[in-house]
C-alpha cells in the first residue's frame, strides 16, 4: 500500500537518524522486525485497537514482548506511534528503515529465485557481478521455484533480471505474437 509507506517514511527516517547517531542500526533493525511481527498478529491488533487498553499499556506490552531487544529510545518511539494511531505501520517503517540502513552501509540484499539449488560458485559469481553493477556489497537470499524450468530471476532493489527459461519462453512468445 503506497499510502502506508508514505505515512511510514518520516517515522523510519526519524528512527534511522537516531539509530545511526548512536551506532545502533543493527539493533534497531532487529527490534523493528520483532515489533512488526507483533503488531501483525490478529490478537495484538485487537488489543491495539481496543478502547479499553491505553497507549501506555500497549507500549508496555510491546516492550515486554521485545525483551532484551528493547532500546532506550524505543518506548518513546512506540508511544509516539501509539498516540498517532500508527503502530500498524511498524512493518512499513521497518521496510523503509532497512532501505536506509542498506544504503548507509553500502550493502544490498538480492533475492535470487532459481529452478535448481545454486552452487557456492554460482552464488559467488552472482554476488560479484551484482557488486560490480550496483557498487555495493551484496547479500543473497536464495529460493527455488521449479516452474522456472531453468535459469534464475534476480531482484535487487529496483533491478530485476529475468534469466529464467520460462521468462525467455514468454518473451519469445510475445515476439512471435
Amino acid at each position: 500500500m503506497a499510502e502506508a509507506i508514505t505515512i511510514a517514511r518520516p517515522y523510519a527516517h526519524a528512527v534511522f537518524d537516531i539509530a545511526n547517531e548512536k551506532g545502533e542500526l543493527s539493533a534497531w533493525s532487529s527490534l523493528l522486525t520483532v515489533l512488526a511481527q507483533c503488531v501483525s498478529d490478529p490478537e495484538m491488533q485487537s488489543i491495539i485497537s481496543s478502547p479499553a487498553v491505553s497507549d501506555e499499556q500497549v507500549v508496555g506490552l510491546l516492550s515486554d514482548i521485545s525483551g532484551e531487544l528493547m532500546l532506550s529510545d524505543a518506548p518513546n518511539f512506540l508511544a509516539l506511534l501509539a498516540e498517532n494511531n500508527r503502530l500498524q505501520l511498524l512493518a512499513d517503517i521497518g521496510v523503509v528503515f532497512e532501505e536506509l540502513r542498506e544504503e548507509a552501509e553500502q550493502v544490498i540484499t538480492a533475492d535470487v529465485t532459481s529452478a535448481l539449488k545454486l552452487t557456492a560458485k554460482q552464488e559467488t559469481d552472482i554476488s560479484a557481478a551484482l557488486k560490480k553493477r550496483l557498487g555495493r556489497d551484496v547479500t543473497l537470499n536464495t529460493s527455488i521455484d521449479k516452474s522456472l524450468l531453468g535459469g534464475a530471476i534476480i531482484r535487487a532493489g529496483d533491478l530485476i533480471i529475468d534469466g529464467s527459461a520460462l521468462g525467455k519462453l514468454n518473451r519469445l512468445a510475445n515476439t512471435i505474437n
